[in-house]
């Protein structure tokens, strides 16, 4: 089964939607900080990211059972699918929502976990996968983007107290995040991403869920959390998983990381849009140095050739 299988219009002769889904992924992807934002002081993270967890899993299954894709096929590959599950949704979820529950800034958090690609090229250059590692003009752009991350959210580090326990829940993100992308390149094949997205949920959930019956119990319905919910749920779960699932298939490990480069300014654009947060000249400088770093990395890709398991 190929990724032609998967929901992607761009594959089936829609090419400019094949160029458009990674800015709509950044897009979506941004908003997670924003949804945090609005949630935390309403509901416990555990318990709020389960409920997303089923509440996804439900939308899945409808949008499954109405259109009939294929399932993985094997055990293995259900196996393969439950690991990226718990790494790229319990693990990166769990750990940001968790270390913003206690405190820590989400300009600190997107800094922490905005360090993948670093990560991943690393991984990349060290395990000589792909065509001679990580290119110097990708080492260049990396370098870039992670200085205009930086300038980013530098203005942002004060409004967290940071404690080694929330710095520690970010950092289980970052590397939960970075290696699931990884273990997904190299060992899921590609399948339909709906099913495949059901499955990840399914071991998330497993995971997640008797972690929150130990939380305190604190679910206010308030329309922040209603909207929050259905955000994440819809359009984080439903669209933003789906298309980094699709974009790590089709795409080089490091060119697709690149892309979380974008995330924390673009987040900085929706919270001044959203909360009036100033877009101070440091902030523009920094948005600028990380689209440059971005450009460097797509330019000039090392791709990642899945291993045979």
């Amino acid at each position: 089964m190929s990724v032609r299988s998967a929901t992607l219009p761009a594959q089936a002769g829609h090419p400019w939607l094949g160029r458009a889904a990674p800015a709509a992924f950044v897009l979506i992807w941004s908003t997670g900080f924003v949804v945090a934002r609005f949630a935390m002081p309403h509901a416990q993270p555990l318990t709020f990211l389960s409920l997303r967890y089923a509440l996804s899993i439900a939308a899945f299954g409808l949008w499954i059972a109405v259109a009939r894709p294929p399932w993985p096929r094997g055990r293995v590959q259900w196996q393969h699918l439950a690991v990226t599950g718990v790494l790229m949704q319990a693990g990166y979820l769990g750990g940001v929502w968790c270390a913003v529950k206690q405190g820590l800034g989400a300009g600190l958090a997107a800094l922490i976990v905005g360090l993948q690609p670093v990560l991943t090229a690393l991984w990349v250059s060290r395990s000589g996968r792909g065509r001679g590692g990580v290119a110097a003009r990708q080492w260049a752009g990396l370098g870039l983007g992670l200085a205009g991350l930086l300038l980013v959210v530098e203005n942002k580090l004060h409004l967290g107290q940071a404690s080694p326990a929330n710095v520690g829940l970010a950092l289980l993100a970052l590397v939960s995040i970075t290696a699931g992308t990884l273990y997904q390149k190299r060992y899921v094949a590609p399948c339909d991403v709906r099913t495949a997205n059901t499955v990840q949920l399914l071991a998330a959930l497993a995971v997640t869920l008797p972690l929150a019956l130990l939380e305190p119990r604190q679910f206010d319905l308030q329309p922040g959390l209603v909207g929050a919910l259905a955000w994440s749920v819809l359009v984080l779960t439903l669209g933003g998983s789906s298309l980094l699932y699709l974009l790590i298939q089709r795409g080089a490990a490091t060119g697709v990381t690149s892309l979380m480069y974008l995330v924390p300014p673009c987040a900085a654009l929706l919270a001044w849009w959203l909360f009036d947060e100033a877009l101070t000249p440091l902030v523009l400088a920094g948005l600028a140095l990380t689209a440059l770093g971005v450009a460097l990395v797509l330019r000039e890709r090392a791709p990642v050739a899945p291993t045979p398991t």
